[in-house]
């Protein structure tokens, strides 16, 4: 018997994480808008902060992908081990 798998995130939770990320984007560009460099500087910076962000929610996004494929492989692996057990009878001659 498997039991379904429940989300542990609640939405406060999500919601606090979404704030907070729009927050540390939000600083990062002002910072970066009003650093007192030349245009091209600023635009590396900007550049790099937009590139982090980027591959960090694909790394995110991979993380979670192989953590699911995990979750089905010892789901299905579980299933097996039921339908052998359930079919085994220990009391049964050959």
């Amino acid at each position: 018997m498997t039991r379904p798998v429940q989300s542990k995130t609640t939405a406060a939770f999500y919601l606090q994480s979404v704030i907070s990320f729009g927050l540390a984007l939000t600083a990062l560009v002002v910072g970066v808008a009003y650093l007192p460099v030349d245009a091209w500087i600023r635009g590396f910076f900007a550049v790099g902060v937009f590139y982090l962000v980027t591959s960090s929610f694909t790394l995110a996004k991979c993380i979670r992908d192989r953590q699911e494929e995990a979750a089905v492989v010892t789901r299905v692996d579980q299933a097996r081990l039921d339908k052998l057990l359930a079919e085994h009878d220990p009391f049964k001659t050959d």
